[in-house]
């Protein structure tokens, strides 16, 4: 959400109409289908498939089965005597197996945020490959890491995609984003930050993964096109990573999460797959904005827009108060989340993840990561969610160099105040309030700001459990570690990252 102008779905055109307005009554022209229920149908394997169960309206692809059947909703159930993985599980005594998943967010908002990620890969690949354990003996870790996008094909934004681009859905970026700069091109003449790949990744000299993924070990690594200078997993990295700003700001990070990790998809078979028994999974969430992953699109048809039973979760338009016009990002926050404010001074003493219908239920990532991928595939599961908190002002000068003071533990959910506008912006308080439902997380005149998380951030703290079930909760391990994306230096997040890896991690043999 930065200072910077976007011309995305859920933000102005040049001229100051709203955007979405442009879908208001042309429903059919933002993608949303009204034809017959189409219910194609999948095998659901021993350790769960994944099908985005009861939406409606939402374009299918393989492997993703759209139904309102509910006993499909393999997903959505009580999480039951979870297992905590502990010590090795790989069936070969190989402790040194590390899968990483990268979520980036890629809607228009996101230009500064993905220069500095790109900035801080070739040091992420330097904290992986220097990694020891406790007795300092070099891991020698054996790693995959797979990229992907936030972008999971919401109808508002269909009409908006350009004509050669496709929401990834989870699936795997593996091309080298000098060949796709037309990705950092923001939709309707918004803005061009080209530098976000080409600061790390040189045209005609680009690295890439030979396969969906990149894989590498200490000696070993699958990077084509390496021209010989520095290291070639950090180039491919910085190349592949870097996804672009004209994507959809409906964003659905913890669907194309969930998708990823499919054990049925292509990647994640076969005798190389992505996702291996026993490896330590990763996952680092990279995003502006909160999790969107919708259930039910009719609360964002804008053909609703005079039913109340739908655009209950509209805010007012601005200036009009009581007007509902159009279905914003605001309807991801009000639809996906419980606020108080027992004074009503518009700063919530508390703000909590809820299921009224509209948005996938978090029970459905939480459980399928404890459930699926600790229990049945054998995989410990940590977390990096670089979020709309505020900066984190004190790190434990120890491993897992947690954060101690500032991010998650000072942020404050409140409405939108005129200070909260950054220079250059033009937009009022009661239009970013129209626009997001809620303040900014965080703010920074060189970053722009974020939407604070509450979906992302439940999953993520999800997994701080104790290895030992007879251990105070109060005493859980940590397995999530959020960081503020408003920061201009992404390294604290990936130190945090590595000092989690350092306790889950073991020399092979």
């Amino acid at each position: 959400m930065s200072n910077t102008p976007v011309y995305s779905p859920r933000t102005y055109l040049p001229g100051g109409l709203p955007a979405l307005a442009l879908c208001a009554g042309l429903l059919g022209a933002c993608g949303d289908d009204k034809g017959g229920n189409d219910e194609s149908t999948t095998t659901v394997a021993s350790v769960g498939s994944i099908s985005n169960t009861n939406a409606t309206t939402e374009p299918t692809t393989t492997a993703v089965t759209l139904t309102n059947d509910t006993s499909m909703m393999k997903l959505d159930l009580p999480s039951e005597d979870t297992e905590v993985v502990t010590g090795c599980q790989t069936t070969d005594g190989s402790c040194n197996l590390l899968d990483i998943l990268f979520v980036i967010d890629n809607s228009g908002s996101m230009g500064e945020e993905q220069t500095n990620l790109a900035a801080n890969f070739p040091y992420l690949i330097q904290k992986i490959r220097d990694l020891k354990d406790d007795e300092e003996q070099l891991v020698n870790a054996d790693v995959n890491i797979m990229v992907t996008t936030s972008d999971f094909g919401h109808p508002l934004c269909t009409s908006f995609y350009k004509p050669d681009y496709t929401p990834a859905k989870g699936a795997p970026i593996n091309t080298a984003c000098v060949d796709r700069l037309e990705r950092f091109n923001g939709i309707g003449g918004g803005p061009k930050v080209p530098q976000a790949c080409t600061n790390g990744c040189t045209p005609g000299a680009a690295a890439v993964p030979d396969g969906p993924f990149i894989h590498f070990t200490a000696d070993t690594n699958n990077v084509v096109g390496f021209d010989g200078v520095g290291d070639p997993v950090a180039d491919a990295l910085s190349c592949i990573g870097p996804q672009g700003i004209d994507g959809c700001g409906m964003e659905a990070e913890l669907e194309t999460m969930l998708q990823a990790l499919d054990p049925s998809k292509d990647w994640n078979k076969g005798g190389a797959p992505f996702l291996r028994v026993g490896a330590v999974l990763a996952i680092v969430i990279v995003t502006d904005e909160e999790d969107c992953a919708t259930k039910n699109y009719d609360y964002f048809d804008p053909a609703k827009v005079n039913d109340p039973n739908y655009n209950q979760y509209w805010e007012d338009f601005p200036g009009t108060p009581g007007m509902k016009k159009d279905p914003t990002s605001a309807v991801c926050w009000n639809a996906g989340t419980d606020c108080q404010d027992a004074n009503a001074d518009t700063i919530y003493e508390s703000c909590v993840a809820a299921d009224k219908g509209v948005l996938q239920p978090t029970s459905r990532y939480i459980n399928y990561l404890k459930d699926v991928l600790i229990k049945d595939k054998k995989k410990q599961v940590i977390m990096l969610g670089i979020l709309g908190v505020p900066p984190v002002t004190e790190h434990n000068p120890l491993p897992p160099f947690e954060p101690t003071m500032g991010g998650v533990q000072s942020l404050v959910y409140r409405d939108w105040t005129p200070a909260d506008i950054l220079p250059g912006d033009p937009k009022t308080a009661e239009q970013k309030q129209y626009e997001f439902g809620i303040g900014p997380g965080c703010s920074n005149a060189a970053t722009g700001q974020a939407v604070p998380p509450v979906r992302v951030k439940e999953v993520c703290e999800s997994l701080n459990v104790p290895d030992d079930p007879n251990t105070p909760t109060n005493e859980a391990k940590l397995r999530c570690c959020i960081e503020s994306i408003c920061d201009t230096d992404f390294s604290n997040a990936i130190n945090c990252l590595a000092g989690i890896l350092k306790d889950e991690l073991k020399p092979a043999g």
